[in-house]
C-alpha cells in the first residue's frame, strides 16, 4: 500500500510504515536538513520542501504520485496555533498546518490515516480542541479514535508518549491501536539499547567507526542488523566543568543530588539529569545537552539517541551535528511507527475481505 507522509521530519513514523510493509511515496516538510536524512533512508522517496497550506503543494504531491493510489496518510502537523486561538477560532489561519491534513484527506480519502500530537492537546481547552478534531473526521466519513500511546509499550526503550489518532474510512472498518508487546516488567532498558558501542573517550570527532564488540542483546542485535559501519557516533568534547559536575550525579540522579556550590548555573526539572541505565530513557530531547550518559560523563552521541528512539543503525542522519540532533529528538520512533502501520494494514485488509464477500 502507498502512503505519503505530511510533516515527516527525517521521517521517523514513515520509517516503521515501511517496515510494516508500506511504500512511502512523498514526505513533506519545510526542513531541507531533515528532508535530506528523509531522502537517504526511505527507498526512493521524494523529500519535498513545501508549505501544506498552500494549493500548489497538494498539486505538486499529485504530480509525484502519478496515478497511484493513495492508500494511507501520515501526519505530525504542528498544534501550537490551537494554544493561541481556542475552539471557536478552529479555523484561524493559525491553525492551517493541521487544517491542511484535514483537506489532503478529503482530497484523498485515504483508507485510513494517522495523526500523531504532543499527549497535552487531549487537554487543551477541557479537550474541545480534540473533540473538534474527531468530529470533523466524521464528518468527512471516517471512524476515528484517539489515544495516548508510550513507546516502550511497543520495545522503544524509552518513556515517550504520543497522542495518536487512527481514522478508517467507513465503508472499510473501525480503529483498533495495537496491543503492547512489553510491559514495564519487559521494557527494554537505557543498557540494552547502547551498552555495546564504543565509549568515545578517546575518538570524540570522527563521524564514522567500526563496532567495538559484539551485540548483547536481542534489541542491539535487532538495531544492527547486517549493518558493518557505524554513523552518527560522535561524542561531544565537554568543557571541564561539565564533566566534574556531572561526573557528581548518580546514575539516574539530577542537579537535586549535586554537593553545594555545584551546577548552580542549571536548576530546572531536567538538569543535570543522568539517564539510569536499568530503565527506559527520558524522552529524547533536541539537543538541549541536558540528559547524560547512564555511565559516561558526556551527553549521548546522535546515534546513541537515534538506538533509544529505535533508529536502526544503517539509517544516517545527515546535516551539522545540531540538525542530526534536532532530527532524531522530533521523531517518532520508528517501532511505534511500525506497530501502527502493521495494525493499520491489518483493519484495511479485513476491511477488504469484508467487501469482497459482499
Amino acid at each position: 500500500m502507498n502512503a505519503i507522509d505530511l510533516f515527516a521530519g527525517c521521517g521517523g513514523l514513515s520509517k516503521g510504515f515501511m517496515d510494516a510493509g508500506f511504500n512511502i511515496i512523498v514526505g513533506v516538510d519545510n526542513d531541507q536538513a531533515a528532508l535530506n536524512t528523509f531522502e537517504l533512508n526511505h527507498d526512493g522517496a521524494v523529500g519535498l520542501n513545501a508549505d501544506l497550506s498552500k494549493h500548489e503543494t497538494f498539486e505538486e504531491i499529485k504530480r509525484i504520485a502519478g496515478n497511484r493510489e493513495i492508500d494511507v496518510i501520515i501526519a505530525g502537523p504542528p498544534c501550537q496555533g490551537f494554544s493561541l486561538t481556542g475552539p471557536r477560532n478552529f479555523d484561524d489561519k493559525r491553525n492551517r498546518l493541521y487544517l491542511a491534513v484535514i483537506e489532503m484527506v478529503k482530497e484523498y480519502k485515504p483508507k485510513g490515516f494517522i495523526i500523531e500530537n504532543v499527549p497535552g492537546m487531549t487537554t487543551l481547552y477541557q479537550g474541545q480542541i480534540k473533540d473538534e478534531i474527531l468530529k470533523r473526521f466524521r464528518k468527512i466519513g471516517y471512524n476515528i479514535e484517539c489515544k495516548i500511546l508510550i513507546a516502550a509499550d511497543y520495545g522503544v526503550p524509552q518513556m515517550r508518549k504520543r497522542l495518536i489518532f487512527m481514522g478508517i474510512r467507513k465503508d472499510i472498518g473501525v480503529p483498533h491501536f495495537p496491543e503492547p508487546k512489553f510491559t514495564p516488567e519487559t521494557y527494554r532498558t537505557c543498557r540494552d539499547a547502547i551498552s555495546d558501542l564504543p565509549t568515545r573517550t578517546d575518538r570524540l570527532g570522527e563521524e564514522t567507526d567500526e563496532y567495538s564488540e559484539s551485540p548483547k542483546t536481542e534489541y542491539q542485535k535487532l538495531m544492527r542488523g547486517n549493518n558493518t559501519v557505524l554513523h552518527n557516533h560522535v561524542a561531544t568534547d565537554h568543557k571541564q566543568f561539565v564533566i566534574d559536575t556531572i561526573a557528581l550525579v548518580p546514575e539516574g540522579g539530577n542537579y537535586k543530588d549535586l554537593p553545594p556550590g555545584w551546577g548552580e548555573s542549571r536548576k530546572f526539572h531536567m538538569a543535570w539529569t543522568r539517564l539510569n541505565g536499568n530503565a527506559p530513557s527520558r524522552t529524547v530531547d533536541t539537543g538541549h545537552r541536558n540528559i547524560f550518559h547512564y555511565e559516561l560523563n558526556r551527553i549521548p552521541t546522535v546515534r546513541e539517541d537515534a538506538r533509544i528512539q529505535s533508529f536502526p543503525d544503517d539509517f544516517v542522519f545527515t546535516g551539522t551535528k545540531t540538525q542530526q540532533s534536532r532530527q532524531v529528538g522530533n521523531a517518532v520512533p520508528p517501532l511505534l511507527g511500525q506497530a501502527l502501520g502493521e495494525e493499520l494494514l491489518r483493519i484495511i485488509s479485513e476491511g477488504g475481505d469484508e467487501q469482497k464477500k459482499k
